[in-house]
Order: structure tokens, then sequence, then C-alpha cells
């Protein structure tokens, strides 16, 4: 049976997080099976459903969150607006928009597909792999932002200039420049060419 938000467990940054089922698929993103998240992650890691969102403000600013220090995965780096991984049988958008309600506390006033991107980043911190099939989205946040403090530490809004200094200076997720550079297309088109994006 698929795992829906009503009966999934506990998707926080709590100890339960093993027992989250991802979707495995193959190098097409055709589902192949399921597996529990944590395993998914062990090196050499599981090919797997993901998704990232990449939402701007009304001036073209990304809005970035560092995750929370408490999560098992990543803790404390900067990374895009959120990331995750769809319930086994749930759409990616679907999933995209619920996360992103669930970590900032805020629901996209406007969330577009903006392609996918197949990557394989050990994290050299915790030994853990990202092999994700992901799925990129592209948005508008208009509302203020309440983020769960389990999920995110920090926010802040970046113009493309103020990214690239912050990249430089700060750590950031293994995945995040693959997932920035493979949706830069569909930022473009979103923010204009005023943008620098």
């Amino acid at each position: 049976m698929p795992i829906t938000p009503a009966t999934a467990p506990n998707s926080s940054s709590s100890g339960t997080t093993q027992q989250i089922l991802l979707e495995l698929v193959d190098e097409t993103g055709r589902t192949i099976g399921t597996a529990e998240k944590l395993s998914a992650h062990q090196a050499p890691g599981q090919l797997h459903r993901a998704f990232s969102v990449f939402l701007f403000d009304e001036h073209g600013r990304l809005l970035l969150q560092r995750r929370a220090l408490g999560k098992y995965h990543s803790p404390g780096v900067w990374s895009n607006t959120c990331c995750g991984h769809p319930y086994p049988g749930e759409a990616p958008f679907t999933a995209a928009a619920r996360r992103t309600h669930e970590e900032l506390g805020v629901s996209p006033s406007l969330l577009a597909e903006a392609g996918t991107v197949r990557y394989n980043h050990p994290d050299p911190a915790s030994g853990l792999v990202e092999q994700e099939f992901n799925h990129l989205f592209v948005g508008l946040v208009q509302s203020p932002l309440r983020p769960d403090p389990e999920e995110v530490g920090e926010t802040a809004f970046v113009t493309a200039a103020e990214l690239t200094e912050r990249h430089a200076r700060d750590t950031f997720s293994a995945w995040f420049m693959t997932v920035l550079d493979s949706a830069r297309p569909a930022i473009r088109e979103l923010t204009g060419p005023a943008g620098g994006w």
C-alpha cells in the first residue's frame, strides 16, 4: 500500500527517519520499488526519486534555507528553498508543495515544473550518498515565512550576485549547484533577464 501523508511515519529530523520509505527508480525515472530512507542513502546509495524547490520573492531573490543542526543528513549547511522525497506513489509536484509548507510554513503562490536531473553526490561529512532522480520546481513566495526549527535553522533571500559571494564563504549541500544549474533555464524564464540568474 502506498504511503500517504495520513499514514506515513513522522518525516521530521527525529529518530523515525529510517522508517520512511522512498521510491526507488531506474535511470529513466520509472518506479522499481521502495527502500527505507536511511538505507537508500548509505554507500553506494540506491537511485531514488527526489525533488528540489527554488522559490523567489517579488524582487527576483532566491529563498535559501540553512538546514537544521539536528538533521541526520547534511546538517547546518545552506541549500535551496526546499528539497525532499515524495512518498511512494505521491506525485513529485504534490510532495514539493507539501514539504515546502511543512518546512517553511508557506505555500508557493506559483509552482512550476523545471525538468529533472540525475546525480550521484557523496557527502564527505556523513558518508551518506545522494543517488537521486530529482524533479525540479521553480516558483514564487509572497507570504511571511514560518520555518519549522526542527527542519530549518535559518533562511535568507539572495540575489544571484549575493549567492555567488555566500557560496564562496559558506558551506552548501553537496547537491546544491547541480540542482541550481539544472533549474537555471526555468529560473531565468521566471525572473527575467534582469535577475542575473
